[in-house]
């Protein structure tokens, strides 16, 4: 095949058509056609090279990863390549195209750097070759199946975006006080025994162990803290309405979001975090196995959901809550709160779910919404109109609020912003009165 070199070479050439005479034209044609055809028997074989990847396999959303192909030349000659790393769109691959000079026998490495801009798996697609002749004027390429099938698979996990991380200090921070509160405090509802210690003046002479006593010759106190290896149940629901926009991000990165922080917390604390991704059927489910390796599972996991175009069966979350154990569970569910899919499917299904277990439903407020409902300066029909539409929301939505407390549910409403924050001290508060 020629390249833009060679039709640039024969466009040069068109003013001097009407001029010389054909036979001169024609020479000149046939005497490029020759350059080009020997310059493609010159270009180096495609069949010698051998292509190996390696670099980043995982990337929070939002970083940089580097991925490195190394191009080897096994043939006797000296390869001219034109390389395309091809990956889907949304990896934010550069740069995607590399000039190479292969000398036989010797490798040479490329480094494509990936800025994704959705989470999930990012794969490559193909890497297409192409074999340039020494003076630039045609080249080898094989057919897309031959570059399909040499292409070295890669995929590049995008780990979801994680804002309130940079809340995370303060709210361990918090624990670290409710685990001392509770020390401080000695035995109530929540708590388990930790060890003995001796006695100091200020504590509460209710703690003393006589029997310690009396076998050390000094006095004893008991010390208490908050109960470990309590459950928690992170439900995300992927319906359709975890795909409304909320801000420049979908409802359910938001969720995300919280749960993370939620299960880092929980999982500080030394509690037993689960996770259960679900629409029309359930799409993550992550349970068992030891804290640190489960957390990366739950960061794993939450990575591929995306939002599906389906109505929310809660059923299916009775379902798997009917299946697991009878042991009483701290059960977020991560939803929007909107009138229609709460009555239709949460509340029939929260008495159950209340009697065996302490539910918080949190859902991410619209702040645009907020914003419609108040009436600008000078305002037109139109702004009465949305002001009335966006207030009457909002009315429907403290609604199911009141509903779902009368129900027995703990209800978290706030804007994406305070969102994952808010979710984080309820369970806080929760584990310092010893209510989880």
């Amino acid at each position: 095949m020629v390249t833009a070199r060679f039709a640039l070479l024969l466009a040069l050439g068109l003013p001097f058509v009407t001029i010389a005479p054909w036979p001169v034209v024609a020479a000149v044609t046939g005497c490029a056609v020759l350059l080009a055809l020997l310059d493609a028997a010159l270009a180096g074989p495609l069949t010698g090279l051998r292509l190996h990847r390696d670099g980043d396999r995982t990337v929070w959303l939002g970083g940089t990863a580097r991925v490195r192909l190394t191009v080897a030349n096994t043939s006797d000659r000296t390869v001219r390549l034109r390389l395309r790393d091809s990956w889907v769109p949304s990896a934010g691959a550069g740069p995607l195209f590399h000039h190479l000079t292969l000398p036989a026998g010797r490798p040479q490495p490329v480094t494509t750097e990936l800025t994704p801009t959705r989470h999930g798996d990012r794969p490559a697609v193909r890497v297409t070759l192409r074999s340039m002749g020494p003076l630039g004027l045609a080249y080898r390429q094989r057919r897309q199946r031959w570059n399909t099938a040499n292409t070295p698979a890669w995929n590049l996990r995008v780990l979801p975006r994680f804002p309130s991380r940079r809340i995370l200090p303060e709210k361990l921070a918090r624990l670290r006080v409710v685990d001392g509160s509770v020390v401080t405090r000695g035995r109530g509802h929540g708590t388990e025994f930790d060890n003995l210690r001796e006695y100091v003046i200020g504590d509460d002479v209710r703690s003393i162990d006589w029997r310690a006593t009396a076998r050390a010759n000094d006095v004893v106190v008991r010390t208490w803290r908050p109960e470990r290896d309590r459950r928690v149940f992170c439900v995300l629901d992927t319906g359709r309405t975890s795909s409304v926009l909320i801000g420049d991000a979908p409802r359910l990165d938001a969720s995300i979001d919280a749960a993370l922080l939620l299960a880092v917390l929980a999982t500080r604390a030394d509690d037993r975090v689960d996770l259960l991704a679900l629409d029309a059927a359930v799409r993550t489910r992550v349970e068992g196995g030891g804290q640190r390796t489960k957390l990366s599972r739950l960061i794993d996991g939450m990575a591929s959901l995306e939002p599906v175009l389906a109505e929310t069966d809660f059923t299916v979350l009775g379902q798997e809550m009917l299946r697991r154990d009878r042991k009483r569970a701290l059960l977020v569910i991560f939803t929007a709160l909107d009138t229609a899919p709460m009555i239709a499917g949460l509340l029939p299904l929260l008495p159950k779910l209340t009697a065996r277990h302490k539910v918080i439903v949190a859902g991410v407020r619209d702040p645009l919404v907020s914003r419609l409902a108040q009436l600008p300066g000078n305002p037109d029909a139109g702004d009465v109109h949305r002001a009335a539409a966006a207030q009457r929301v909002l009315a429907e939505r403290d609604r199911v609020r009141d509903v779902l407390a009368h129900a027995g549910a703990t209800v978290v409403d706030a804007d994406a912003d305070t969102f994952a924050g808010q979710v984080a001290d309820v369970y806080l508060l929760l584990k310092a009165s010893g209510r989880l």
